[in-house]
């Protein structure tokens, strides 16, 4: 039996170059879609955001939006049962992490006990976020679109004091290539996990690949029998060497 191919990727600095440009990759991940490959799209953007970039790619998988806050899988995808937490639009959805208003008063708190200045998107107007993440101001709007976890910036205080402060709160936080972000406690890995187990019930034999740039993607790497990290090699380099080991697992079976 061959195993279904799932591919966890993050977004950006991974898909996306500096310039939020998917051409350098968008050919490999044709030939992995025609390969019948499931490519995972797995961030910390939000749904909004990430169902730009799904019908961007090409790709019609379930998703991880919010560094692993919640599962979104399209409704009539999978043939088996699964628990999810609440259906909207076409989805069904796994809730896992805390939702946006009480992350965002727990990082008031934190503000104000550190007497710090802490930037986050729920403090920035559209254009602000644009300006500050480089992004298009229609993309910097689908950011804002907020859920479960904050994005956010320290402009003056003590890092180690305020990061030490959202675990003692029971929140996780965890850093990107931009940004730190605060959420509740569940992460990429969590995610995939239980993500990966649905898969399994459904095609029996799996073979999971991961591929991101950052902390934010340690844990996903933890449940993925191989891994790349984009580092100093082109984007296409790497995504070729995902192309091939993908091709391997196929023809190991």
């Amino acid at each position: 039996m061959k195993p279904k191919i799932l591919i966890f990727a993050d977004i950006d600095g991974t898909i996306l170059d500096d310039q939020y440009n998917s051409a350098e990759v968008q050919p490999i991940i044709n030939d992995l879609i025609s390969f019948q490959t499931s490519i995972i799209l797995t961030s910390s953007k939000t749904k909004a955001e990430i169902e730009f970039y799904r019908e961007k790619l090409g790709i019609n998988e379930p998703f991880v939006v919010e560094n692993g806050s919640a599962i979104i899988i399209p409704k009539n995808y999978f043939k088996v049962k699964y628990g999810y937490t609440k259906q909207k639009d076409e989805y069904n959805i796994i809730q896992l992490g805390t939702e946006y208003t009480k992350i965002r008063e727990e990082l008031e708190l934190i503000r104000r006990k550190n007497n710090a200045s802490i930037i986050g998107f729920g403090d920035m107007t559209n254009e602000e976020v644009a300006t500050d993440a480089g992004l298009p101001l229609d993309l910097a709007a689908l950011s804002k679109k907020r859920e479960y976890d904050e994005p956010f910036k320290i402009i003056n205080g003590n890092e180690e004091d305020i990061l030490r402060d959202i675990e003692n709160r029971g929140l996780f936080y965890t850093k990107g290539g931009r940004y730190f972000h605060v959420l509740g406690k569940t992460d990429k890995g969590k995610a995939i996990s239980i993500l990966k187990q649905v898969y399994l019930d459904e095609f029996c034999k799996i073979a999971a690949i991961g591929i991101g740039d950052s902390q934010n993607d340690l844990s996903m790497f933890s449940e993925v029998d191989v891994f790349f990290l984009i580092g100093k090699n082109s984007l296409k380099s790497v995504w070729q060497e995902v192309l091939d080991k993908a091709k391997c697992f196929a023809s190991s079976a």
